[in-house]
């Protein structure tokens, strides 16, 4: 089994800044690894991956605000976050053992989210 910790959310005031951690137990090559999120009242959206050829996607919403990155060595996933607005408040999730990108079904391990709020 993969456990998967987030750590980094928190308060903001719009156009401020955060980076998200995840702490991955292991490495499941070959598959893809991701940021997804989820406001109340909202579906589930994709933020953000590391494709297994290690290129990245993002959403359009996240696009060109924010950047995704991994440290293999610490098994660590990131998700910087610029230019926040007040949209941008969910729980954020990472993921791991994904088949495609921002398509979160496709995904088999999940942390237990982070909460970022951005106010105006």
């Amino acid at each position: 089994q993969v456990q998967l910790v987030e750590s980094g959310g928190g308060a903001v005031q719009a156009g401020g800044s955060l980076r998200l951690s995840c702490a991955i137990s292991r490495s499941i090559y070959g598959t893809y690894i991701g940021w997804f999120r989820q406001a109340p009242g909202k579906e589930r959206e994709g933020v953000a991956c590391i494709k297994p050829r290690g290129n990245t996607g993002y959403s359009d919403s996240a696009e060109g605000r924010f950047t995704i990155s991994q440290d293999k060595s610490k098994n660590q996933l990131y998700l910087q976050m610029n230019s926040l607005n007040v949209e941008d408040s969910a729980m954020y999730y990472c993921a791991t053992g994904g088949t495609a990108c921002l398509n979160g079904a496709t995904y088999r391990h999940w942390g237990q989210g982070t909460q970022v709020t951005v106010s105006s």
